[in-house]
């Protein structure tokens, strides 16, 4: 199975600037060893289990809770049962079709 997972976290109360707070979270995923990438609008990572995405989003919430009052968070899923490395996947498909894309 693999679940790819678009999301955003970050404290509302911190400021125009939140990278200090998100960089916490994607230390976290980092030392997870889950797959990830970086977009400038937030982070797409790829998990066997619906549990274990869960469980980053749960991290990532864990993580900012004693710095702030109030927390944005936004995710959107794509499950499939039978895919796996999708995150590179998806991409090498477009890539397949019209040849190399910005990333």
């Amino acid at each position: 199975m693999s679940i790819l997972v678009n999301f955003a976290i970050f404290p509302t109360d911190k400021g125009i600037s939140v990278s200090e707070h998100v960089s916490k979270i994607i230390k976290m995923i980092d030392e997870s060893y889950i797959n990830y990438k970086l977009n400038p609008m937030g982070t797409v990572f790829e998990t066997k289990s619906m549990s274990e995405a869960l469980e980053v989003i749960h991290k990532a919430h864990q993580i900012l809770a004693p710095y702030s009052e109030r927390i944005y968070a936004t995710a959107s899923f794509d499950i499939r049962k039978d895919g796996k490395d999708r995150l590179e996947g998806k991409i090498k498909s477009i890539e397949d079709k019209i040849g190399r894309v910005k990333k």
